[in-house]
């Protein structure tokens, strides 16, 4: 499928080539970008998540709840309702992405039911064995959602001018690194080990290469959709840290460990916050420049 009209001050036997070249240029940049923000931003979570975190995952859990609350309430579910979308089918789209999530979480748990341990006993970070991958499986849905979604917006940036597209790249990368953060928290206090929340994470970021390609052959069809996507992604933050991970604070009730829990709660919405209010203001302004420039092609 051809790819998006591109503007060339190029005439005669010159035009014939320099649009494919610059096309293909275009693809080449928006794929590097692409996997760049990716898989970077999973370099830099693990670096920070395996290593210090890991050792009180417990206690981080506290942290990814404050960051996967940020980014669906601060981050994504703005950018999606700024986006001009049906606000009364953006809230639908919420609802059954958080009915979908719980469906899904049934349906893990029926799944596993004859693997039950009464117990409680030796299980990983405070879980029974069935519950091990329900919230991480969640997890790598909603982030996929998220990278996908990325992924358009890094080719409508690119498609509109380099330089909004690099900008963007940053940006999201920026934005993902705590995010990730989160979701290693969560992945290792689900049961995974660190070689397998690694894995898993970094299968997750190829959505956002996904996305990439699908932004750039299908921008038109598809930029309206990234709201959607968006609140999906949304959906399963808040699900899994509402009757996931806030049901095993509330466990520790005693009154030091509750505001070391806030404070590590805060440190998460700080962390959202502070690192996407300046960088992600560029990135929500390169993609608006993309959407008119989709307009005018």
């Amino acid at each position: 499928m051809p790819g998006p009209p591109r503007r060339c001050g190029a005439s005669g036997q010159e035009r014939r080539f320099q649009p494919e070249a610059i096309i293909d240029s275009t693809l080449v940049y928006i794929l590097l970008a692409a996997t760049i923000s990716g898989v970077g931003s999973i370099f830099g979570a693990a670096l920070l998540s395996l290593t210090v975190a890991s050792r009180v995952v417990e206690r981080m859990v506290s942290f990814s709840v404050g960051v996967l609350l940020a980014t669906a309430l601060l981050h994504s579910l703005p950018e999606a309702f700024e986006s001009g979308a049906d606000p009364r089918a953006l809230f639908a789209t919420l609802l059954a992405g958080l009915l979908g999530f719980f469906l899904l979480e049934k349906i893990s748990l029926l799944r596993h039911s004859h693997h039950h341990e009464g117990d409680g006993h030796h299980h990983h970070h405070g879980h029974d064995r069935e519950s091990a991958g329900r919230s991480g499986l969640a997890i790598l849905v909603g982030d996929g959602f998220h990278n996908f979604a990325d992924g358009i917006v890094i080719a409508a940036a690119f498609l509109a001018n380099p330089h909004i597209g690099l900008v963007t790249a940053l940006a999201i990368a920026a934005h993902e690194i705590p995010q990730e953060v989160g979701d290693f928290i969560v992945l290792l206090n689900a049961g995974f080990s660190k070689t397998r929340a690694f894995a898993f994470n970094l299968l997750s970021s190829v959505s956002a290469i996904a996305g990439g390609l699908v932004g750039y052959f299908l921008l038109d069809q598809m930029s309206g959709w990234i709201p959607y996507v968006l609140v999906i992604a949304s959906s399963s933050f808040v699900y899994i840290a509402v009757s996931d991970l806030m049901p095993q604070m509330q466990r520790k009730p005693r009154w030091r460990e509750s505001l070391l829990q806030m404070v590590l709660v805060a440190a998460g919405i700080a962390a959202i916050y502070f690192i996407t209010n300046g960088i992600h203001h560029e990135h929500r302004h390169g993609a608006r420049a993309a959407h008119a420039a989709a307009a005018l092609d």
